[in-house]
Formats: C-alpha cells, structure tokens, sequence
C-alpha cells in the first residue's frame, strides 16, 4: 500500500510474564457501573435500578503506560482533573451479538486502569447536552498498567478496587458491587459494535473520585491483578 505518510505507530501496553505486547484497537469504558458512584454523581435512578449499561470511547493512542511510576501529563482547559480507579479488560478476540455465557472467552486478560476526565468540561457538557468526547478522550486520558493474562489472573468477579493519592486512600470498593458484570458488559456492547481483538473496556469507578493536581503521585490496584503508579506532571 503507497501512504502519503508513514502510518502513526499502534499503542501498546505490556503485559506480565511476557515480551511481547499488547497491540490496542480502541478503547469502550463504561458509566456509572457502581452504585456508589452513580449516588455521588447525583444519578439515583441509574443507582436503583438496572437500566442499560452506557458506553462512551477514548481514542486508542489515548492510552499511557509505562515501567515504574507513569508520567501523565496534566492536560489543558481544565482546572478540575479527576482520577477514576477501574479494571481493564483486554480482549483478544472479538465478534458480535455475543451470549453472555460465551463472553469471558473474548478475554486476553485485565489491567489497572485510570479513566481521568475534565470534570468541569463535562459539566459544561452536561449542562448544554453536549457531547463529552473532549472531556473524556483527551491525550494521555487512559492510563493502564501491564496487562495481567487469564491464564495469571483468571476472572476476578470479586476483590478490593482501590486508589491512593500521595499516600491518601480515595477510592476503596470491590468488584463484586459492579451493577453490570464484566461477561454482561462485553455482551451488552457487542449489539453495539462488532468488538475485535485488541479492544480495551474500562468498566466502572467506585465512589471516591476527586481532584488530581500537578506533582501528585498515585497508587492504584485490584486485587489479583495487579498495581499501577503514576505522577501527575
């Protein structure tokens, strides 16, 4: 094929007990997947009861990772950056229409992972009912640790989600108090796209986001998985 200009590389993140990485296509995360946290954003009605599952999108070259501590840019226009603990999937096949029983399947295996939004961008949104792509997938807006394979991990349903900024605990669940299961989740965006290997889901915060300033270190893990830690700069 004859390019105007070379191709932009594909973002990768590592993944544990191996070289090879992990090629990412695009990246789904999913809203209010924690009743804590739907409470907190003031959405009762998503807290008390099971309506569908929503889905918003990062770019795939949003992703950041890295060995050690992850350097995360604070990004522009913004004066309220806010950190959101959630458990990655990785998917390392894909399809559509998938049954829920046959979900777990499509899975690779699961990281740590940072969803940061602009918190005062997306209220702005909200507000006018605009769209909240620039206050979600902005450059460096998906940070994610080493990808831990099924085979290491297996499918944690249950187990502590927690976050530490500069030693101070902020969010501290568990993955058992997700209102949509992760095999639900992939059947759920299934009949909304055609997923594919190399797909990332971050699915869902607990209660506890808040701020992030420049110079913050963070402290973030799920159990049997794995932990990540970044520096806001």
């Amino acid at each position: 094929m004859n390019l105007v200009f070379p191709s932009h590389p594909v973002a990768t993140l590592p993944v544990v007990g191996g070289e090879a990485r992990f090629p990412v296509r695009r990246i789904f995360c999913v809203g209010r997947n924690y009743a804590d946290h739907a409470r907190e954003m003031g959405a009762l009605d998503q807290a008390d009861g099971r309506e569908p599952p929503f889905f918003f999108s990062k770019p795939g070259d949003a992703v950041v990772s890295g060995e050690g501590e992850v350097p995360v840019a604070y990004p522009p226009m913004t004066a309220n950056l806010h950190h959101e603990i959630e458990l990655v999937v990785a998917l390392g096949s894909g399809g559509a229409n998938v049954p829920v029983e046959a979900a777990q399947s499509l899975i690779f295996g699961y990281a740590v992972g940072l969803d940061l939004t602009r918190r005062d961008m997306q209220a702005r949104a909200k507000e006018k009912a605009h769209p909240w792509d620039m206050s979600k997938g902005f450059d460096q807006s998906a940070v994610a640790g080493a990808i831990c394979p099924v085979a290491a991990s297996g499918h944690p349903a249950a187990g502590r989600i927690w976050l530490k900024v500069n030693g101070d605990l902020r969010q501290d669940g568990d993955l058992s108090a997700m209102m949509w299961k992760i095999p639900e989740v992939i059947a759920n965006l299934s009949t909304l796209v055609r997923l594919e290997a190399g797909d990332l889901i971050y699915s869902g915060t607990p209660a506890g986001v808040g701020p992030l300033l420049r110079g913050d270190a963070l402290e973030a893990g799920v159990d049997g998985v794995g932990t990540l830690h970044a520096r806001i700069v």
